[in-house]
């Protein structure tokens, strides 16, 4: 129902990356780019704009590169969203500018509740999936996709 931006899914698996290398030093974008397959012109934008949401730091020199400014468990997926999409729309609603006396019209006010209540739920699933929970799960298909050899 919803669309999810490419910007959004590229920042959601360019932190995976630095999570899964979380504690062993600075990554540098393209290699970021290379391994989830994210065009490189974008990775640098994406990387940016996770350091300027707080949720990455870089680290400058030939050995630079990005990190995860927090351990991996305490990095929601909300966390990673808002700072791709900026504030849910819900939040930055103006009710003063719309409708006469500062009401919505009648048709917004039908379904305001029930918006109201996606982006709440929506909140509240991104705000219980971390880097850690994604880390787990990629771990996890990591090792049914390997091949096993039985002698």
């Amino acid at each position: 129902m919803f669309k999810i931006p490419a910007k959004v899914t590229y920042a959601i698996f360019a932190a995976l990356d630095l999570a899964l290398r979380y504690g062993k030093g600075p990554v540098q974008a393209k290699a970021i780019a290379r391994r989830q397959t994210i065009p490189p012109r974008f990775m640098e934008q994406v990387l940016h704009a996770l350091k300027h949401g707080g949720v990455v730091d870089s680290i400058r020199g030939p050995q630079g590169g990005y990190v995860l400014r927090r351990p991996p468990a305490d990095v929601s997926l909300a966390s990673i969203v808002e700072t791709m999409n900026g504030r849910a729309e819900s939040d930055a609603r103006d009710t003063g500018a719309e409708g006469r006396a500062g009401r919505p019209p009648l048709q917004e006010s039908l379904v305001a509740a029930v918006w109201g209540r996606v982006h709440r739920a929506e909140r509240e699933m991104l705000n219980a999936v971390t880097l850690q929970s994604l880390m787990e799960q990629y771990t996890h298909l990591e090792q049914q996709r390997a091949p096993m050899y039985h002698i």
